[in-house]
């Protein structure tokens, strides 16, 4: 592995670390956790205090869904805003999972926020 790459993944995980430190999801305000891989999405809201997933949103198996990352984030924050009205959850604490709050991942809060998902 390059020296640049560690240091890369080496500076994500101080940011995820420094961003867990803080954010906690209860049953009330449960944590919308993030996961962005080169090619597909993921959402969750966890509750950290009873340690069980609430809803859950992922763009592997989904077929018929095309177009560029960004929108298949958009599709991902509209579902799991979805689920949580669902679960009658209205406002959640956004964990980006150490990526930075710009493209991908500000669509997905975006498209959250735009469907009624308070954070």
């Amino acid at each position: 592995m390059s020296k640049i790459l560690a240091r890369k993944l080496h500076n994500r995980a101080q940011r995820k670390g420094r961003i867990r430190s803080v954010v906690s999801g209860t049953a009330t305000r449960p944590r919308l956790s993030v996961f962005i891989s080169n090619m597909h999405i993921t959402a969750q809201l966890i509750d950290d205090t009873s340690h069980k997933t609430l809803g859950y949103v992922s763009t592997v198996g989904q077929k018929s869904l095309t177009g560029t990352m960004t929108e298949k984030a958009t599709w991902a924050g509209t579902e799991i805003a979805k689920q949580a009205k669902a679960a009658k959850i209205k406002a959640v604490v956004f964990d980006r999972g150490g990526k930075l709050y710009h493209g991908r991942v500000a669509a997905l809060a975006d498209a959250a926020r735009k469907a009624g998902l308070e954070f």
